[in-house]
């Protein structure tokens, strides 16, 4: 199997294996979204609304769990220096252990997550959706040895083959008429069958061993890890929590189809660059200017993407939602809207939390977490008395205020100005300068065509002029990337 990363690798070493490790881990995300929207658009025209109401309640119940299915021991092996062979062993034996108690949980639990929810049905659906907890633990060490690696080239193959699999049973079992079985038993095999591959393309095989000083140790370090990533799932599923209290599952799967496409990409996006730059940053932990140099280019190359994605979403929302989802699914281009900012602040700065990670500093993403957990919940109640459109705005206010703190927070820590971040958005913000009018005009002028014409002409003309704005000022840069990552002995 491969070897672990060496102590310290050369500032270029790093720069070409995040490169490469954000080239193929983006091809999965891509190819894996890709066939996640494609499954949601055809399931979202034969599906209820309230069958997808049933499975976003179960997937809060269990995201909510899933922050204790590991305690921060996959971060923390992460991290490690040196061999992890025995280290491995321990994480794989009490992840295995809490997989077996939370799949157990789930079962007395499912009653009050539905009396909560005041919809029975929920109660089979999330005992059923529970058994993922056991299964994703049989390859959780797996995938965080090839994170550790930067072995993302290998990592795209259980990803892309537990997409596939869940779209072809979720739609397959959709069309004999299962309803929201289909996407229960669509998750469920798409999990096995990941574990399976992944076992295939990393021949380590674990043994059922705790090291107490091992366990000890990463424990400690991922203690702080695992509050953050509790009150990170607080904060990140409680609008799905009130909207489902206060107005149904029918409006919660308005909203959640709203959220599917911002979070599909832009925020996931965020999620799939955070598993290349925290081993990154982790390497280069001990030397502050190529980290401060690796920061202020994740927070360039975010916005890159993000300013051009998040505008489109918001100037045009209505042919998407009738293009991707049907006409029956209206309601959420409003939220939608709203949603596309929230992405857009969301991503300034995101990374700034793997850096703390990496330095051995989880305790200040501790910190503004509990931050924004004291700041949304009250957000999301006013923001409620509104409609789903005030949850939306709701979300925005608070991350805005996590944003200005964090980002504030940064120059402490990293050795950066306020003008340092935000010189790093000129290029993005030109280009959104430049393609937001040409949008609009196309938009206006392709009004009365079909909905599908409408979008294909709205993305061709986005697209062309931003990417012309970006090639102008970013041509160099473009140019070192692209060789870059056709240094050779750098794919891996």
């Amino acid at each position: 199997m491969n070897a672990p990363l060496p102590n310290r690798y050369s500032g270029r070493d790093i720069a070409r294996k995040t490169a490469w490790g954000f080239i193929w881990n983006f091809s999965a995300y891509f190819l894996g979204k890709i066939i996640v929207l494609i499954t949601t658009a055809i399931l979202a025209r034969i599906l209820a609304k309230s069958d997808f109401g049933l499975v976003a309640v179960a997937v809060v119940a269990i995201n909510y769990l899933s922050v204790l299915k590991d305690l921060g021991l996959g971060v923390a092996l992460i991290q490690r220096k040196g061999e992890v062979q025995e280290a491995a062993n321990t994480v794989f034996t009490i992840n295995l252990l809490l997989g077996l108690v939370l799949s157990a949980v789930v079962i007395p639990l499912a009653p009050l997550v539905a009396a909560y929810f005041r919809d029975p049905q929920v109660i089979p659906v999330l005992r059923w959706m529970g058994i993922s907890f056991v299964i994703n633990a049989l390859g959780s060490v797996h995938t965080n040895w090839l994170v550790r690696d930067l072995d993302y080239r290998r990592k795209l193959v259980p990803e892309l083959g537990s997409a596939l699999t869940k779209g072809v049973v979720s739609i397959g079992m959709a069309y004999l008429g299962y309803g929201v079985w289909s996407l229960v038993f669509g998750q469920i095999i798409g999990a096995v069958v990941s574990v399976i591959l992944v076992w295939i393309i990393l021949p380590w095989r674990p043994r059922l061993t705790i090291d107490r000083n091992v366990a000890g140790s990463f424990m400690k370090f991922g203690f702080s890890v695992t509050l953050i990533d509790i009150i990170t799932q607080i904060t990140d599923n409680i609008d799905y929590v009130i909207v489902g209290r206060f107005f149904g599952l029918v409006p919660l799967s308005i909203y959640t189809l709203a959220y599917r496409l911002p979070e599909m990409l832009v925020i996931g996006n965020l999620w799939v660059m955070g598993g290349v730059v925290f081993p990154a940053f982790s390497s280069i932990q001990d030397q502050p200017e190529e980290l401060r140099r690796g920061f202020l280019a994740s927070v360039r190359v975010v916005q890159l993407f993000a300013v051009p994605v998040c505008l489109g979403l918001l100037i045009a929302a209505d042919p998407i939602v009738r293009v991707v989802f049907g006409d029956q699914w209206l309601e959420a281009i409003p939220i939608l809207r709203v949603l596309a900012v929230y992405a857009w602040v969301y991503s300034l700065g995101y990374h700034v939390g793997g850096l703390y990670k990496a330095i051995g500093r989880p305790d200040i993403l501790l910190r503004l977490s509990l931050l924004t957990l004291v700041i949304i919940i009250p957000s999301l109640l006013i923001g409620a008395r509104f409609g789903m459109i005030g949850v939306a705005v709701g979300h925005l206010v608070a991350v805005l205020i996590r944003r200005i703190v964090s980002l504030g927070l940064a120059t402490r820590f990293v050795q950066v100005s306020i003008s340092d971040i935000f010189g790093e958005l000129r290029t993005s913000l030109i280009g959104a300068m430049v393609m937001a009018p040409v949008v609009l005009v196309v938009y206006y002028l392709v009004a009365d065509l079909n909905p599908f014409l409408q979008l294909t002409l709205i993305v061709l003309s986005g697209a062309t002029s931003y990417l012309l704005v970006l090639w102008g000022i970013e041509r160099d840069n473009l140019v070192r990337l692209l060789r870059l990552v056709k240094a050779p002995g750098t794919s891996a």
